[in-house]
């Protein structure tokens, strides 16, 4: 009788693994602890994402070509997450963090008519810190020129889970993939 039993609970267990859907490709790249400065002058880090799904990019203010519509594509990200009932939140790192202030990036974001409440726009850190921080973590480039004052960035939104952990990553500027995107939000709720 034992048998029978835990041969049910194995089979039990066996067709619950094989139901569960997960992200094709993921990632699984752990980010690490950080506190930074959001739009609102706020400390604002990891510890504040614990147990929330967010979505994370890199921008800057005087960015001259892709910053403008990759902030326009993830207002609307967020506007269609929020249609749809799923709870994420949003985090803009900026590669310039001389020139973004948190009262250069409020000003920013506001452009965009983006939930505040659910979006921070981070600063308060060198520029050192955030070209390693972005390479380390997100495996992406940050690179700010000796010369003029674009930055060099990468243009994905970065998918997180709960426990801080990049589950995958898209194209943030063109061709934005929001449907799959927001399926792998919904995914990584249930």
């Amino acid at each position: 009788m034992k048998r029978i039993r835990l041969w049910l609970f194995v089979l039990s267990l066996s067709l619950l693994v094989a139901c569960q859907q997960s992200i094709p490709d993921a990632k699984n790249w752990p980010i690490e602890d950080f506190t930074f400065i959001d739009q609102n002058g706020q400390q604002f880090g990891l510890a504040d994402l614990k147990g929330k799904v967010w979505v994370a990019d890199f921008i800057f203010t005087r960015c001259a070509d892709v910053c403008p519509p990759m902030t326009a594509n993830m207002a609307k990200l967020q506007k269609m997450a929020k249609e749809k009932g799923l709870d994420v939140h949003f985090v803009s790192f900026s590669v310039d963090p001389e020139n973004d202030t948190p009262d250069v990036l409020k000003a920013y974001v506001e452009k965009f008519q983006g939930d505040t409440s659910r979006w921070h726009l981070l600063t308060g850190y060198t520029q050192q810190e955030i070209e390693r921080f972005a390479q380390k973590n997100f495996k992406a480039v940050v690179k700010k020129p000796q010369e003029g004052d674009q930055v060099i960035h990468g243009t994905d939104f970065y998918l997180v889970d709960q426990n801080g952990t990049i589950v995958k990553y898209y194209s943030g500027l063109n061709d934005v993939p929001y449907e799959e995107i927001l399926k792998h939000i919904d995914m990584l709720q249930e």
